[in-house]
């Protein structure tokens, strides 16, 4: 099974590097060989809306290639159809990074494209995504309005033209996205799940996380993704077509997630606001983690919320508390979901 790097906080220049750090990220770079990093630039919208990955994502990868010898480096995406992919990404500040590690940006919309065979017939793919040595993908973890959650397999969609997206959407997504990403799979995914939107790909109502992955295996992250949003994989059904047509693996087992740090070095969540104050509205926050809360936050939206009393935080250890409590910390409480931070998913469940 192939493994995943998991580190926790808010900086995601450090965090990038020292994922990289740990993965080797440079033995996997053919001497000479062309890198091609490829973020979710979906619409022009800051990544601190939970849309798109953030620009210290993209400088950290690039701090490290350069550090290990690697110089052909560059920065490619194409933003859904009728957004701007250059307006993107100065919204997301790829401008400043462009300039100041000196790599280029290069718009797909512009690209040429070469059909490629796949399980659903030819699909044109973007030539630079295509023929890069190591494609570096970098998609956000989030929900979407279509496909439910979005992450390694579907970011791969910016590396088409878009009469081929226009084609994806008329045929339904799910088999399209599992054949595109079997055909071009990217050698390398690093996950940014920083402060994922809870339900919409064009961000709006972000979830400060303070997380991100590494892994080799898109459908293996894409499985891994559902589980941290509270999902059954099963709602997600280009991952498992995509696991038939030799795309990955959706197995994901204890051993296979390989932690940095802990879950509290992301620090304590900030206050929500907006739809994560609303399904908040019966939890007793004492000094919560992130990745704690911001997977009671996930459990809270699968499941329309709940009236129960809910407790979370270190400030609940040792303490008595009559309804559910959340994470290790809450070991007094009536009832408990183990974990440190406990998936989404499992939290979800004891909502029910």
């Amino acid at each position: 099974m192939a493994t995943i790097y998991e580190m926790y906080g808010f900086s995601p220049h450090r965090m990038t590097i020292a994922l990289m750090e740990a993965a080797d990220v440079a033995s996997m770079v053919p001497k000479g060989g062309r890198v091609a990093l490829k973020p979710n630039l979906v619409a022009a919208s800051s990544p601190d809306q939970g849309a798109t990955t953030h620009a210290g994502v993209l400088s950290g990868a690039i701090q490290y290639l350069r550090e290990q010898g690697v110089t052909n480096i560059e920065i490619i995406e194409g933003s859904w159809v009728g957004a701007r992919t250059k307006a993107a990404m100065k919204a997301a500040g790829y401008d400043k990074v462009c300039e100041k590690y000196g790599v280029p940006f290069y718009d797909l919309k512009e690209d040429s494209s070469t059909p490629v065979d796949t399980p659903f017939g030819p699909i044109h793919i973007c030539d630079r995504a295509r023929t890069a040595d190591l494609l570096i993908n970098l998609p956000v973890l989030k929900g979407h309005c279509q496909t439910v959650m979005t992450c390694a397999l579907k970011n791969c969609k910016g590396c088409i033209p878009d009469r081929e997206k226009r084609r994806f959407h008329a045929e339904g997504l799910t088999q399209p996205i599992a054949a595109l990403a079997c055909a071009l799979r990217p050698g390398l995914t690093i996950v940014d799940s920083i402060c994922g939107d809870l339900d919409f790909e064009e961000g709006g109502n972000p979830i400060q996380t303070g997380r991100m992955l590494l892994g080799t295996d898109p459908v293996q992250l894409d499985a891994y993704g559902c589980r941290l949003l509270g999902l059954d994989p099963r709602q997600v059904p280009y991952i498992a077509l995509a696991e038939q047509w030799g795309g990955g693996s959706a197995r994901v087992e204890d051993g296979d997630i390989v932690a940095l740090n802990d879950p509290s070095q992301a620090g304590a969540y900030p206050p929500p606001s907006g739809k994560a104050a609303r399904l908040t509205r019966n939890v007793r926050e004492d000094r919560a983690c992130s990745a704690c809360y911001a997977a009671l936050v996930r459990a809270l939206h699968t499941a329309g919320g709940s009236r129960q009393p809910i407790a979370i935080g270190q400030g609940w250890r040792g303490k008595a508390f009559d309804g559910l409590g959340i994470g290790n910390c809450c070991g007094h409480a009536a009832r408990q979901v183990k974990g440190c931070p406990p998936a989404a998913g499992e939290i979800a469940r004891a909502l029910e």
